[in-house]
Parts: C-alpha cells; structure tokens; sequence
C-alpha cells in the first residue's frame, strides 16, 4: 500500500509529467522522430551503396580510359569489338547465339 502511495506521488509530480510530455513530443511528433531518423539512416545506406557501386564504375572507366590511351592493341581491340571497325582487306562476320528453345515434352 505504500508503495502504490509512493508510485501515485512519483506520477502526480509536475516534473515528471512534464518529462514524460517532453519525451513524447521528442519520440513521436518532433518532425525529426524516431521512425523519420530510421527511415533517413536507410535512405542514407541505400545512397552510400551508391556511391561505392558508381566509384567502383569510375575506376573501371578510369582504367579502361587509361589503357586505350597507351596501348593500341587495346584501342584496336576496343574499336573492333564495340564499333565493328575492320581492316580494308577483312570481311566483319557478326554470330549472335540461336534463343533458347523450351525443352520437348516427350
């Protein structure tokens, strides 16, 4: 009994009341609440998986800008297979893979 005494004084004080008005505000209706920092802390992983994929693709363009610029096989090469350029004494043949056809039901 007077530990339920004790407990109501505890909620009825002025200053606990208010700290739990405080805490309420900060959690669920700030305009920075807990569930917009999640969704901010995903957006900012998402956005950081990004970045690392697209440097990733600069470097490889780097390298491959790289190795055109100093080596003409490699340019030869390039030339070749992206632009279907040919020697004037060559004959281009392009093969492209027959589709898949679905299995026959025996």
């Amino acid at each position: 009994m007077k530990a339920l005494k004790q407990t109501i004084q505890i909620v009825k004080n002025k200053y606990t009341i208010a700290f739990g008005v405080f805490i309420v505000c900060i959690l669920f209706l700030d305009r920075n609440d807990v569930f917009n920092q999640l969704q901010r802390r995903q957006e900012l992983k998402k956005l950081e998986d990004k970045k690392k994929y697209y440097q990733q693709e600069i470097d490889k363009t780097q390298t491959d800008l790289n190795s055109l610029q100093n080596n003409p096989q490699a340019l030869e090469k390039f030339a070749r297979e992206k632009f279907y350029l040919k020697k004037s004494n060559e004959d281009v043949f392009i093969v492209e893979p027959m589709p898949d056809t679905p299995a026959k039901n025996k």
